[in-house]
């Protein structure tokens, strides 16, 4: 069913385990699901950004919470 909604909580890793393992969600996925990445890891910020716009995915938004960041990613492909 396009449109589920996955959470992935990478809080406590630290790079490169949140864009890995956020690249591995995002392959099992169905185009159209969306990705809730929670990660604390501060290099995620840019690596999980660069990572989406490189593979053509979408980030819908980033919004930060403390030293969590929450990143929303759609798959477009």
């Amino acid at each position: 069913i396009p449109g589920t909604k996955i959470n992935l909580d990478c809080t406590g890793l630290f790079c490169p385990e949140p864009v890995f393992r956020t690249k591995v969600a995002v392959e099992k996925m169905q185009t159209g699901d969306v990705l809730t990445v929670l990660a604390d890891d501060p290099a995620a910020e840019d690596d999980i950004s660069k990572w989406v716009s490189r593979s053509g995915h979408e980030l819908v938004k980033m919004k930060k919470n403390g030293s969590v960041i929450e990143f929303t990613i759609k798959k477009v492909k």
